[in-house]
């Protein structure tokens, strides 16, 4: 949980109030993706010179109220109000964002490169993206069950939209004057969806679901089967 301004530091409030979770006595707020706690790290700080850049990574559980899907999905693990979620943060330079967002693509893609599913990367248009995005990829798989290309991933450039609003800085030099950092911002991936991609794509002929190579050293098997 958070407080108010943590939202309004990342971008969530006021615009997206009706998909989140308020406890109203308290003034506390469920946190909707763990990009806001992380957003708000470094809140009201000058980074010294030679630090960045900054890259965090969080598991949490997320909660949303999914009033934009429009009823959409509304049952099953596909659009849950509790999920949970690895989020990849970076604060950094404003000449490095760029090249930073296109790591952090990399680093997501290659999740589904190891754990053998198809999927795609697919650049969001200025119509479709975010609040305080610059540039946004989304990775999608492959859902042969439902016939639909899931996202599990979106990575942002936010560029100095969140730094400017948590009022974080960083000085490029000992005597150089404070310069907003940029933040991005990106899904490692949403697990209720990689659940659904993984059955389906290596669901068997007998039922039995077979776990992909890089997590059967994990799970100890290398199939699931009902008893």
């Amino acid at each position: 949980m958070v407080k108010k301004e943590m939202l309004v530091g990342s971008g969530q409030l006021p615009k997206f109030i009706d998909n989140l979770y308020h406890d109203i006595e308290e003034d506390y707020w469920w946190v909707p993706t763990a990009e806001v706690p992380l957003t708000n790290l470094h809140r009201d700080e000058i980074i010294p010179p030679g630090m960045l850049p900054f890259h965090y990574v969080a598991y949490t559980a997320c909660f949303r109220r999914e009033k934009m899907s429009a009823g959409k999905d509304t049952r099953g693990i596909k659009r849950g109000h509790q999920f949970d979620k690895v989020e990849m943060y970076k604060f950094v330079e404003p000449e490095t964002s760029c090249a930073e967002l296109d790591k952090m693509v990399h680093d997501a893609e290659e999740v589904c490169e190891k754990l053998g599913l198809p999927y795609r990367i697919v650049q969001i248009c200025t119509g479709d993206i975010g609040f305080g995005s610059t540039m946004t990829y989304d990775i999608e798989v492959w859902a042969p069950g439902c016939q639909e290309w899931l996202e599990v991933s979106s990575c942002s450039n936010c560029g100095d939209f969140q730094g400017r609003r948590a009022n974080v800085r960083f000085r490029p030099a000992a005597d150089a004057k404070p310069r907003f950092v940029h933040t991005l911002n990106g899904s490692g991936l949403a697990l209720p969806r990689i659940m659904i991609a993984i059955m389906e794509n290596y669901q068997q002929a007998d039922g039995s679901i077979a776990v992909p190579k890089v997590l059967q050293d994990f799970l100890h098997t290398d199939v699931i089967r009902k008893d």
